[in-house]
């Protein structure tokens, strides 16, 4: 049967293993959703205006040179942006629905037990990119100590475990606290962006143009590697679609939702993508926050702008980087939301973060995404395949809470397509979403059908017996 927001009623907790789960995990009814569309519009603003997305635009310049001028970068934003909302509205629709988070969503393609390697699949680069938001606002909040102590304070350490334990005290108050902290430093962050922009004019322009903007570039297949990269920095939240859209309050149809994502994620990429090419031709250097520092050369201007990389950090983590792995923690320990935060942010200090950018490349965490894409893109195939094709967006949710259900186990078919798309993607590792994507999707149609006769994935799809 297909289940609507209003009959996922709060007497459903009594089943078995909704009983043994925290309230975080079970399906979210209407009444509890707290989010507007504003509200969730600038969630992917504060989501998008990051450190991270600035150092992707820094990365378009290699050694002085731009690899896309500006006009081919903005037709890959586009590309990818239009991309991403597609697939955003896609894969939400059953958690805006039932009020699932993803992890329990998984269970639908994946089986109770499978589902949890492809939740650590989105899990672990979660971990891995909280800490390096966490790292780059830990430079910037050491940028604030020098001023005020004169220089006597040099430790991006102590910053980046004090950040780390500011972030962990508001994210265990999950989207309460996300929704009036991302409204708040989504606005004053593109104002402060807006500023930078005109100053980069002024004093750079020439030195742009001549890096970037007047650059040859190509339309080949760095072009279409940058499409990837983009895409890539956003596939691992909208696998998670399901954890976002069952905060956001009924009555919106699938191309409103995909409006909801497309207006922000277009404003916030265009916005850092730009300015970290453009600080990047400026100043030849990969680490926005040293960049900054180096187009500013004035404490009180420095002091200001290191704030809000801060919050821009805090802002993006909140969103992209806690949530879906605190939910997997939950699963896997049965533990409630506020410890499984607690752990969430220990992990986030143990990713070596520091490694991935360098100041004169951040090639290793471009490489870093395109890696973990190629997981991620025969998940979302899966999924998709799974809820529209095979069981033509009709689910049990109940079936999905029980341990000893039709959902039982691992399903053959999904592990398989999973390592079939993602070797493929392995291939061409600068494609490896789409080719992962496609792969992967193909295979897990072809293999439900023809292979694993008596599997009891099928019960309930279009090739049940």
């Amino acid at each position: 049967m297909s289940v609507n927001i209003e009959n996922v009623a709060a007497k459903d907790m009594a089943t078995p293993q909704k009983a043994e789960m925290d309230v975080a995990l079970i399906p979210k009814t209407a009444e509890n959703r707290t989010m507007g569309p504003i509200s969730y519009m600038f969630m992917w603003i504060g989501d998008g205006v990051n450190l991270g997305n600035m150092t992707l635009g820094a990365s378009l310049i290699v050694a002085g040179m731009a690899t896309l001028n500006i006009y081919q970068t903005f037709a890959a934003a586009i590309i990818a942006i239009a991309i991403i909302s597609t697939v955003f509205a896609l894969n939400d629709r059953l958690g805006y629905k039932t009020g699932i988070p993803y992890v329990i969503q998984l269970r639908m393609s994946f089986g109770e037990k499978g589902s949890v390697i492809s939740s650590l699949l989105r899990g672990i680069p979660a971990i891995v990119w909280y800490g390096f938001q966490s790292w780059v606002g830990a430079t910037a909040l050491n940028e604030i100590a020098k001023v005020f102590t004169g220089g006597a304070f040099d430790s991006i350490p102590i910053c980046f475990v004090v950040l780390q334990t500011v972030q962990i005290i508001l994210s265990m108050y999950g989207f309460h606290a996300i929704k009036w902290v991302e409204t708040l430093i989504s606005t004053v962050l593109m104002v402060a962006f807006v500023y930078v922009f005109g100053l980069l004019i002024m004093n750079y322009s020439d030195v742009i143009a001549q890096q970037w903007i007047h650059a040859e570039g190509t339309w080949g297949l760095p072009f279409f590697a940058f499409i990837m990269v983009f895409m890539g920095n956003y596939a691992a939240i909208f696998l998670s679609a399901a954890d976002y859209s069952r905060e956001l309050k009924p009555g919106f149809s699938d191309g409103k939702r995909g409006l909801l994502y497309f207006a922000p994620i277009t404003i916030a990429y265009g916005a850092v993508i730009c300015i970290g090419a453009m600080l990047a031709s400026a100043t030849g250097y990969s680490n926005p926050v040293k960049a900054l520092a180096i187009v500013f050369n004035n404490d009180f201007i420095t002091v200001f702008v290191s704030a809000f990389i801060v919050m821009g950090a805090i802002a993006v983590n909140m969103v992209a980087n806690i949530v879906a792995p605190t939910y997997v923690i939950q699963l896997l320990t049965k533990i409630k939301y506020k410890p499984a935060v607690v752990i969430t942010g220990l992990l986030g200090l143990c990713s070596f973060p520091w490694v991935l950018v360098q100041d004169s490349s951040a090639e290793g965490l471009a490489m870093f995404i395109l890696i973990y894409s190629a997981f991620l893109g025969p998940i979302v195939a899966i999924l998709l395949v799974e809820y529209y094709i095979l069981r033509r967006q009709k689910v049990n949710i109940n079936d999905l809470y029980q341990k000893d259900g039709p959902y039982s186990g691992y399903n053959p078919a999904a592990i398989a397509a999973m390592c079939i798309g993602a070797a493929a993607a392995f291939i061409l590792v600068d494609l490896a979403w789409i080719i992962g994507l496609v792969v992967g999707g193909v295979s897990y149609y072809l293999l439900t059908k023809y292979a694993f006769k008596d599997s009891k994935f099928k019960t309930g799809t279009i090739f049940e017996k």
